[in-house]
């Protein structure tokens, strides 16, 4: 270890995630930048631009048609940062055939986010109003059930871009991995949000959604090896015993570390000197 310290992998499979994010994100930055800098510019048409339109019919068109392309935009932005998860890269011919490839899943994601809003602002209050304990009872199933929603869709586009292409099918992969991966997937989500804290600071032009998108990525792509690995090497009891046991993530991620190494704080600052 030299005078700055060597930024080496000692943890278990999030660690290893943190680790691999970080560097692919500071070898990306300028990719990162450019699909935060389309975002930007797209939230900022449902943000700005209805306020600007005195009708208001067509202002509320306009409001949900840029949230939809948002939406359309954040689809395709996840298909290409895959290609940094597997260690490689995209230019802008490739984010032109990801969103011809993948608006269906953008929109459905839309869509489903609107009747979230829906339930949040109008169905649970609604409920809390009748001030009687079916309402509150009917609150709490909303809510938690709008909770499980969230640490389960937070796969979505990384499903789409890796495992599937079918909406429903997509859907049920959520689930499934949320379920069987419980905290895992709220170890995702206190990421998500501590990236989206960061990128505040920095107008979410680094990391940002893209750097959102590409950690959600990483960390579905990691994960999937679990299944893999159960897959090599099946066990003669249940199904279900199979989710208890140890994984051996050392051995299973040895390629990974190989591939993306170890650097120093001077590896980052002055790559061209090593």
């Amino acid at each position: 270890m030299d005078g700055l310290g060597k930024i080496t992998y000692y943890g278990t499979m999030t660690g290893f995630l943190l680790k691999k994010n970080f560097y692919d994100l500071w070898d990306n930055m300028f990719r990162i930048v450019l699909i935060n800098l389309g975002f930007i510019i797209s939230l900022a048409v449902p943000v700005f631009l209805p306020g600007l339109i005195p009708i208001e019919p067509l202002s509320i068109a306009v409001f949900a048609a840029g949230i939809i392309w948002s939406f359309i935009y954040f689809s395709a932005a996840a298909l290409s940062v895959k290609a940094i998860s597997d260690y490689g890269a995209f230019g802008f011919a490739d984010f032109g055939r990801n969103l011809k490839e993948g608006w269906k899943a953008g929109l459905i994601l839309g869509l489903l986010s609107v009747l979230f809003y829906i339930m949040v602002t109008i169905i649970i209050p609604f409920y809390l109003s009748m001030g009687s304990p079916v309402g509150l009872l009917l609150a709490a199933v909303i809510f938690w059930t709008l909770v499980i929603s969230v640490l389960s869709f937070q796969f979505f586009f990384a499903i789409r871009a890796r495992l599937d292409t079918k909406p429903l099918k997509i859907i049920k992969k959520c689930f499934i991995i949320f379920f069987d991966n419980p905290g895992f997937s709220i170890f995702v989500l206190i990421n998500v949000i501590i990236i989206t804290v960061l990128s505040a600071f920095l107008a979410f032009l680094i990391p940002g959604p893209a750097g959102v998108l590409l950690f959600l990525d990483q960390a579905v792509r990691l994960r999937l090896m679990k299944y893999d690995w159960l897959e090599d090497n099946p066990d003669t009891d249940p199904v279900p015993s199979r989710k208890k046991r140890k994984i051996p993530w050392d051995a299973i991620l040895n390629e990974e570390k190989e591939k993306t190494g170890d650097r120093t704080f001077r590896n980052f600052i002055f790559p061209w000197k090593y």
